[in-house]
């Protein structure tokens, strides 16, 4: 069964820059949309980006021009980039394909 393991997250002072990544354990990161999403406690997991299999990129309006999604198909593995975080972008970060089990998702915390 394909795994997908988050990892990048940390401690960052607001308006600093992290990088998530998201590997899979078989190729396919190519051939589905790969999402990337947030879950805050208590609230439903909500869509922050996705990147489709031609490289088309959608995201959520509150972190359009701050977060880049990318791929790189020959190591399995879609990034998140996060430049001028803010205090409210502290969630847990997961990726996601459909059909999938969900990983353990990475903590991100933005704090001074």
């Amino acid at each position: 069964q394909v795994q997908l393991v988050e990892s990048g997250g940390g401690l960052v002072q607001p308006g600093g820059s992290l990088r998530l990544s998201c590997s899979a354990s078989r190729n396919i990161v190519d051939s589905y949309v790969v999402g990337w999403y947030r879950q805050a406690p208590g609230k439903q997991r909500e869509l922050v980006a996705h990147i489709l299999s031609g490289d088309t990129t959608n995201y959520k309006e509150s972190v359009k021009g701050r977060f880049t999604i990318s791929k790189d198909n020959a190591k399995n593995t879609v990034y998140l980039q996060m430049n001028n975080l803010k205090p409210e972008d502290t969630v847990v970060y997961y990726c996601h394909i459909l059909g999938i089990p969900w990983g353990q998702g990475t903590q991100v915390t933005v704090s001074s």
